[in-house]
């Protein structure tokens, strides 16, 4: 009997961990040496301590930060919490009290932000885009007010792949208020462009490990030296006192390992997976022709391993399940919000109808991904949305 085939399209929301990450952290996990608490003073602790140090030195060296501009959380979401609210709470006591952000953000930043207002109150201004889902560096310049603490943008969006003018949105900022910080999610960016802080020009900087083949509930926020922030999290010493709590050493130490093996594909992978995609969206368009491509039409403006379509008259919850019973596991958007039946915010952000933006479906790809893919995607797809049309 055959293995039904299985095919993964689902990397923007995971990717597997790679064996020598796995094996950097597994030291760590045992008996031996390293299960040491990394805040303890004993060789047992200064040992672990060493390696969660060589761990910040390889991120910072990544988006060309100092290892003192690093500090670990549990995940992109936290990143994204801490830099909104840590500077929303510190700038109030310097009367800023404003948040400019944008309709297609993680739902991280979003959910933050609506939290910020309602609950804590400050005031949110959510900026439009573009139907790309680009907004122009002049547009967020102009929400800007004496009274803004922090610009929220992210980098490439984790749904259609869009990728933020972040350095001309940085200029544009300063020069309409030096005194405004600049947060960029980069969380879908790290694995497919070089990071550099001060060419981006931004002040906090969110990342997470699990998007480039490391480990799951382990990310970073750079924060630019001299950003006034306050820390959420109170009990501890730990990350030079502005996140406590014990240290995930293993996580941190695959974090590093990821980081480091970046470079050596990170490029070549982006090109393979650029190309890759484009043919896939050309054979959709020949056997489905009403398939929608969202998105910049640009693909220098596109994530390389990111292509989201809709499928005008199916939908999305039905395709998502056939597709996932014939084999091919993909998204309707963020994982984060991957059981919800609404149509994605970022689609309906985009002046799509949400008839249009229920039957989008995303589709990532990742090392694991080849040519050879192809032809069995494009036959289950053109069958599955057939189906789903009936």
């Amino acid at each position: 009997m055959t293995t039904p085939r299985r095919l993964y399209l689902d990397y923007a929301a995971t990717t597997p961990v790679d064996s020598r990450v796995r094996d950097a952290m597994l030291p760590y996990l045992g008996d031996s040496d390293g299960f040491g608490n990394p805040s303890s003073v004993h060789r047992f602790g200064s040992d672990v301590r060493r390696a969660v140090d060589h761990a910040r030195d390889i991120i910072a060296d990544t988006v060309h930060a100092d290892a003192s501009e690093i500090y670990f959380t549990s995940g992109g979401t936290e990143s994204d919490n801490t830099a909104l609210l840590g500077v929303l709470l510190a700038g109030r006591e310097r009367g800023r009290d404003h948040l400019v952000t944008v309709q297609t953000e993680h739902h991280a930043v979003l959910d933050c932000a609506k939290f910020a207002g309602e609950m804590l109150g400050f005031s949110v201004t959510y900026l439009p885009v573009e139907p790309d889902g680009t907004v122009a560096p002049e547009v967020v310049a102009s929400a800007v007010t004496e009274r803004t603490a922090l610009v929220s943008v992210m980098h490439g969006n984790n749904e259609i792949g869009t990728i933020a003018e972040i350095a001309g949105i940085g200029r544009a900022v300063k020069s309409a208020n030096a005194g405004v910080y600049l947060h960029t999610d980069a969380v879908q960016t790290l694995g497919a462009i070089a990071l550099n802080v001060d060419t981006l020009g931004v002040d906090l900087l969110t990342l997470s490990a699990h998007k480039i083949y490391g480990p799951k509930g382990i990310g970073a926020l750079y924060v630019r030296r001299g950003v006034k922030w306050s820390p959420l999290l109170h009990g501890g010493q730990q990350e030079r006192e502005k996140r406590a709590g014990t240290e995930n050493a293993p996580a941190i130490i695959g974090f590093g390992k990821a980081a480091e093996l970046l470079p050596q594909r990170r490029d070549t992978e982006a090109i393979r997976l650029a190309a890759l995609r484009e043919r896939f969206e050309r054979g959709v368009r020949e056997r489905i022709p009403d398939a929608i491509q969202h998105g910049p039409s640009d693909t220098r403006r596109r994530l390389p391993h990111i292509a989201n379509l809709s499928f005008p008259g199916a939908d999305g919850e039905t395709l998502l399940l056939s597709l996932d019973l014939h084999g091919v596991a993909v998204s309707s958007g963020s994982a984060c919000a991957s059981g919800s039946i609404e149509p994605s915010h970022v689609l309906l952000a985009l002046g799509l109808p949400p008839e249009i933006a229920g039957s989008a479906v995303r589709f990532s790809f990742g090392r694991g991904t080849s040519e050879n893919d192809l032809p069995f995607l494009w036959d289950t797809l053109a069958d599955c949305v057939s189906a789903s049309r009936v």
